[in-house]
Parts: structure tokens; C-alpha cells; sequence
């Protein structure tokens, strides 16, 4: 199975910047050994399992929490059974079919 899922997560009660916060949960996110992929407006997570990935954003909030009183989760599933490697295999597929 594979369960790729995007996700944004910040602080909504901070600054105008909230890349310090990503940044915490990006490092958060190094420790799990997901692949992931972060991008200007969310992050791209792949996982094999649904618990997983509802592990994964346990931990991105984990890693606000602490300090942040209010927060703004959200969150897309894309969910395979019977592949893998789809976060890299997605985005191949369409570049091999442009001219």
C-alpha cells in the first residue's frame, strides 16, 4: 500500500514568517526516515500504512505544540494498495509525457 499525503502545518497565533515552525517540523519529520518532500505550500509525506501517516502529523503537531496555542492543520490522502514509490513515480509518469 502506499499512502502518499500532503499536509500544512503552522502556527496561526505568531508572526507573518512561520518558516522557524516548519523548520521544527521538518527536523521533526527527518527523525521519522519518511520519504518526504517539502515544497512552498505543503509538505509531501509517502507512507506504507494509513497509521503511519496519521503518526506523522501526531508528530508535526508534537512538534508545535509546546509553544504554539493555535494551529492550522491541513491535510490530503492519496491511498494505493498494491504500489510503491509513488511521491517519485507520480511525477515521473508526467514528465515522461511532456513534450
Amino acid at each position: 500500500m502506499s499512502v502518499v499525503m500532503s499536509f500544512a502545518i503552522f502556527p496561526t497565533d505568531k508572526s507573518e514568517s512561520v518558516s522557524p515552525y516548519v523548520a521544527r517540523v521538518i527536523d521533526r519529520l527527518k527523525t521519522l526516515g519518511v520519504p518526504f518532500q517539502l515544497t512552498s505550500m505543503n509538505t509531501i509525506v509517502e507512507t506504507d500504512e494509513m497509521k503511519q501517516a496519521l503518526s506523522v502529523l501526531s508528530e508535526a503537531y508534537s512538534a508545535l505544540e509546546k509553544d504554539c496555542h493555535r494551529i492550522y492543520l491541513s491535510v490530503n490522502f492519496d491511498i494505493r494498495k498494491g504500489k510503491s514509490n509513488r511521491m517519485e513515480s507520480k511525477v515521473k509518469s508526467v514528465e515522461g509525457k511532456l513534450e
